[in-house]
């Protein structure tokens, strides 16, 4: 399988599409105007512990108090702290107490402490109490009246190593199977680690040389030292870490030897990755490659048709039939259509050929649009019950690929397949559109930010297929206005960047997601053209 990562940068986004044998099978996108907080570490203060919640509110210093589920304040290793697990897990007599990983406040022994149940050790004591401070990590964003989700268990991840601060036990990628390799890892951890601290060692070190990895530690263990002076000296709220951004990050995890190509068609973000990659995987440098092409870069490589997709709400299937995707307020809702015309003769061999069609597509679908919490896929029904045996096999095998855990459920007597896959921040739709204004939010539409990429994008294609010097372009006020009041990121980028003067014409009658061009200031439309 040949892997490849895609970053393609506008003025309004960064678009970091991960394809395999050409085609999209991951797309992250980013806004500058968008915070982003999963990954970043807080000192925060616990506002109100919720007994029959099993939970606790803390304020970090944004503007809902975060989420902190007691199953997440301990300090054993966390199953998905990296993404390649771990098979050396720490004895119970090994393992900190709780009070260790909240050790910035001490608490009140004299007042009763919450209590949460657990299989493996039964009923413990949260050491958690109102107005005590405490290091936590983002580790979901929120969504819709939900506020971040946190947790005690603080790592810091760097290529080859997840540095965990309030941990005393040393993990090892399941992996790396080499028991010498392990062993020699191992030691190197032990040489640097200070007392009371632990690290995960990922996939990415295997191999490497001492050096290398020691670099790794050395940067993960100055950047803790500084959160702890701030800590000493703070007097409430604050942020402790800022996360990498999204370019930087999916680079970090996601590039290893079985990717082929890293292809940047921005300069500012190639020098800035360049320069990443030098310090932490300089054997990797010469798959980073910067796009210099005229062409749009997701149009070359033929997945720009994907990614409008992975907004559509209707997905064509092979066979003719199609995936209808919808969001609720509580869940995804995936209906599967047969096509109108099949080559198989009976009932049972359409919905067969078509719900297993459907299983990979949803699949597909689930990781491109980062769909996370509960989603219901109705399939056809089916009779045979090996046929329905298949169905969720299949399912579970295809969804194996995720890096976000999914959960497969039995199919339920009425065709309907129950899936939930991990949230960790807002779906591609929430992070793409916003609540519409026109129809006081009961739909969405596409986001300001989204039109003026398309823009962008029509642009650069107008570029390369014309010399002319000046364009119009015609949109809904609401458009116009965004642009306007980006003009120094937009319009200048525009003309530095495409050497084209861009005339903005307010038109009521275009719909808000859309947008005309005309040659020159004329009133000759030529949008169709460079589509």
């Amino acid at each position: 399988m040949v892997r490849r990562i895609l970053i393609n940068a506008t003025s309004s986004h960064l678009r970091i599409a991960i394809t395999e044998d050409g085609k999209l099978a991951e797309l992250f996108t980013e806004s500058p105007d968008t915070e982003h907080h999963v990954g970043n570490i807080y000192l925060g203060r616990v506002v109100k512990v919720a007994q029959g919640m099993n939970a606790a509110f803390v304020d970090i210093g944004l503007e809902q108090d975060a989420f902190l589920h007691f199953s997440d304040v301990d300090s054993t290793m966390e199953d998905d702290a990296t993404d390649d697990g771990d098979d050396d897990r720490p004895t119970a007599d090994s393992v900190a107490t709780a009070d260790v990983a909240l050790r910035t406040s001490k608490i009140d022994s004299k007042k009763r402490l919450p209590t949460f149940a657990t299989k493996r050790s039964g009923e413990i004591k949260i050491n958690l109490q109102a107005k005590q401070m405490v290091v936590v990590q983002v580790t979901r964003e929120a969504y819709h009246q939900k506020g971040v989700r946190i947790t005690t268990k603080v790592g810091l991840t760097g290529r080859n190593v997840v540095l965990l601060p309030f941990e005393e036990s040393i993990g090892i990628s399941r992996k790396i199977v080499a028991q010498r390799e392990r062993k020699r890892l191992r030691q190197i951890a032990t040489s640097l680690l200070e007392p009371g601290m632990g690290c995960i060692i990922r996939t990415a070190a295997q191999g490497l040389t001492d050096d290398d990895v020691q670099r790794d530690f050395t940067s993960l263990l100055d950047d803790w030292r500084e959160m702890e002076k701030e800590v000493r000296g703070a007097t409430g709220p604050m942020l402790l870490h800022r996360e990498a951004s999204v370019a930087h990050s999916v680079i970090r995890d996601l590039l290893k030897d079985d990717i082929a190509q890293v292809v940047v068609d921005d300069r500012k973000v190639f020098r800035d990755l360049k320069a990443y990659v030098q310090r932490s995987a300089p054997h990797l440098l010469d798959r980073l490659e910067f796009y210099g092409d005229t062409r749009p870069m997701l149009d070359v490589y033929g997945i720009e048709r994907d990614v409008l997709l992975s907004h559509s709400r209707r997905v064509p299937l092979q066979s003719g039939g199609s995936l209808i995707i919808d969001h609720t307020e509580a869940m995804v809702v995936v209906d599967v259509n047969s096509g109108r015309a099949s080559n198989e003769r009976t009932q049972e061999g359409i919905a067969v050929k078509t719900n297993f069609e459907a299983v990979r597509e949803v699949a597909r679908q689930l990781r491109l649009r980062d769909i996370g919490g509960m989603v219901m896929i109705d399939f056809i029904d089916m009779q045979q019950e090996d046929n329905r045996r298949r169905l969720v096999s299949e399912m579970k095998r295809e969804v194996s690929r995720d890096r976000a855990k999914t959960i497969v459920y039995p199919l339920t007597p009425l065709g309907v397949l129950p899936v939930t896959r991990q949230r960790i921040r807002q779906s591609l739709a929430e992070r793409t559109s916003e609540e519409c204004p026109f129809c006081l939010g009961t739909g969405r539409v596409i986001s300001p930010e989204s039109v003026v990429s398309d823009i962008d994008r029509w642009l650069r294609r107008y570029r390369a297929g014309t010399w002319a010097l000046g364009v119009t372009v015609a949109s809904h006020p609401y458009i116009i206005h965004f642009i306007e009041r980006k003009k120094a990121t937009t319009l200048n980028r525009w003309l530095r960047s495409y050497f084209l003067r861009v005339h903005l014409r307010e038109d009521e009658s275009i719909e808000a997601g859309d947008f005309r061009c005309f040659a020159g200031t004329s009133t000759k439309e030529i949008t169709s053209r460079f589509l």
